[in-house]
């Protein structure tokens, strides 16, 4: 069921400004060349491998992790899991949008529009029944010029922005954006790659002449030379040189000309505009098994952690009521980004209870596992020989 937002009263006409047209108009069509001279549009930059793995791996990545709403209580947040926003972003979000696929795609609109990614919410009174998200140039919103508050409109109707979901990139342009230049060379080097292997990067060879010879006789030689030697089927025959012609075949070594090196680098810079590690989109020159477990390490805290909390903190302006902001968050499970082996993750867990930092029922939570009769007390279970040592009459000296 859709609610469509026109009815609602207009806003009062206020002083405001685009925020960067131009610069969002050039980005949809690609208008702008970068100082290779190739134009970098959205869907060309997708066509290089390095982008497109960037922005498929951190919208993925977010998109994967457990979503909880938690209710704040005495300074504890607590798991809410009935609560009805969870059904948007677990299960479905809309008739035809999965919950996995609304979040994975605010975040992939975020990455490679300056806009940012926008969701609109339907609400039957104050509850949110559907999470839509409209193409680019629909769905969009100006800035007030003075204090920078931002008006939605939805097919040019104002719309209330507590009804908007909105990821906004940082420094106020998309990564595709701030990355259209290294793009653009990684273009031209990805076509010089494909001219470096054929005859438009290089002669093959050069013909070479004794003095005296006619201009008409070269083209003649030239000629015959192409017809017999440059077509789809020549290879293999015979080359028949005449009036004391040579041929000199050229050779040419891109790994001398550092051709390989300069796509490597582009690969790092590329990788760099997303701050994404680099063995993260496949450049392993420099990867370790030692240092392997460090990098995923990384991508969390530096490259997905600022994505999760600016996208928590959308969700909860607009998912939430007045009154369910000040008690509700959303959060993102990031223990599945950071769980070791299972022979780690018992050890830590077996020590956490020994120390009593932890109870048996919260080690076997992180398990993936049901509580047990007894496990919510605080117990060593190395010096521990009952489940209730206040009530244990016998000799519990451990020295014995």
């Amino acid at each position: 069921m859709k609610i469509w937002p026109f009815s609602r009263k207009a806003a009062t006409p206020e002083t405001k400004s685009l925020a960067s047209p131009d610069a969002a108009i050039e980005a949809m069509f690609g208008l702008t060349p970068t100082s290779t001279g190739i134009v970098v549009s959205s869907q060309a930059a997708l066509r290089v491998p390095v982008v497109a793995n960037a922005i498929q791996l951190i919208s993925e990545a977010v998109a994967s992790l457990d979503v909880h709403v938690k209710r704040i209580d005495g300074g504890v947040e607590m798991d809410v899991p009935d609560h009805p926003v969870l059904g948007l972003l677990r299960d479905e979000a809309n008739e035809w949008t999965s919950g996995f696929e609304l979040i994975r795609q605010i975040v992939v609109d975020a990455l490679m529009q300056d806009a940012g990614g926008m969701v609109w919410v339907n609400r039957v009174g104050d509850e949110p029944r559907e999470l839509i998200r409209y193409r680019p140039g629909v769905l969009t919103f100006d800035l007030d010029v003075d204090t920078g508050e931002r008006r939605y409109c939805l097919a040019s109707r104002p719309t209330p922005a507590r009804d908007i979901i909105h990821l906004l990139p940082p420094l106020g342009r998309a990564p595709l954006t701030l990355a259209r230049e290294a793009i653009g060379i990684a273009v031209a080097l990805d076509r010089h790659a494909g001219r470096l292997f054929t005859r438009g990067a290089r002669p093959s060879g050069a013909l070479k002449f004794p003095k005296g010879m006619g201009e008409e006789s070269v083209k003649k030689a030239r000629a015959a030379w192409r017809a017999t030697h440059e077509g789809e089927d020549t290879g293999g025959q015979t080359a028949i040189l005449y009036d004391g012609a040579e041929f000199e075949s050229f050779t040419f070594n891109s790994t001398d000309a550092q051709f390989l090196e300069n796509r490597r680098f582009q690969i790092e810079e590329i990788a760099r505009a997303f701050n994404i590690p680099a063995p993260m989109v496949g450049d392993l020159s420099r990867a370790t098994w030692s240092n392997s477990e460090q990098k995923g390490r990384e991508f969390l805290s530096y490259t997905l952690e600022p994505w999760l909390r600016g996208l928590e903190g959308a969700l909860r302006r607009a998912l939430f009521s007045d009154n369910e902001r000040q008690t509700h968050v959303i959060r993102f499970d990031r223990d599945d980004l950071t769980r070791a082996d299972l022979s780690t993750r018992a050890t830590v867990i077996n020590s956490l209870i020994s120390s009593q930092t932890i109870n048996a029922n919260e080690g076997r939570e992180w398990l993936g596992l049901p509580p047990r009769a007894g496990g919510d007390e605080y117990l060593n279970p190395n010096i521990t020989g009952t489940a209730n040592p206040e009530t244990d009459t016998g000799n519990t000296d451990a020295t014995e």
